[in-house]
């Protein structure tokens, strides 16, 4: 099982975000560490370490993963609009 933390970006989301999208995201996460890659996530390109993300409704999800110390990193979340 991995650990999940959470960079600065992602702390300032879920303040602000409404009940039900920050109950939805928290479960994605979890989900994420028992499954650090599921079906639905993709790779991103043109990041210098790996970085994958899974969609939440019109949200992504962004993270990467280091599989030696079983942590998961979420670098960022926001509107698919405006995440990359």
């Amino acid at each position: 099982m991995f650990e999940i933390k959470l960079d600065n970006q992602p702390q300032k989301f879920l303040k602000g975000c409404e009940d039900v999208l920050y109950r939805r995201l928290i479960d994605e996460m979890k989900s994420l560490g028992q499954n650090p890659v599921p079906h639905n996530a993709k790779r991103m390109v043109g990041y210098e370490l790996p970085t994958f993300r899974v969609r939440v409704g019109k949200h992504r999800v962004l993270y990467r993963i280091n599989y030696e110390s079983k942590l998961i990193v979420v670098v960022k979340i926001d509107h698919r609009e405006t995440v990359y």
